[in-house]
């Protein structure tokens, strides 16, 4: 089992930043792929961005390119998504989660086999 926690979620003014982060416990940090995904009202979950078990790959999703950074500290058991130039449409609830196959980078959330609770991120116009 793995239990990942977020946090950093809140409200921030078009054009800001936002860091966030998210703790995991339960096995060893090292083994599993990690990746954001976030949720609109309405709206599918989407994949935000992903990173290597060794933080040596990152992947993004076109829409956030650019403005969004994922990073991981494995001593800290810890990925983060650090936002910048954020915009109304990043709104959403933010998600981390593990992938236990190392073998891949994916951006679909069946891929994915342990998730966070969510955080909320809302950005004003």
């Amino acid at each position: 089992q793995v239990q990942l926690v977020e946090s950093g979620g809140g409200l921030v003014q078009a054009g800001g930043s936002l860091g966030l982060s998210c703790v995991a416990s339960g096995r060893t940090f090292s083994n599993y792929q990690m990746g954001w995904f976030r949720q609109a009202p309405g709206k599918e979950r989407e994949f935000v961005a992903a990173i290597r078990w060794s933080g040596g790959g990152t992947y993004y999703a076109d829409s956030v390119k650019g403005r969004f950074t994922i990073s991981r500290d494995n001593a800290k058991n810890t990925v983060y998504l650090q936002m910048n130039s954020l915009k109304p449409e990043d709104t959403a609830v933010y998600y981390c989660a593990a992938d236990l196959d190392r073998s891949l980078l994916v951006s679909f959330s069946s891929g994915y086999d342990y998730w966070g609770q969510g955080t909320q991120v809302t950005v004003s116009s």
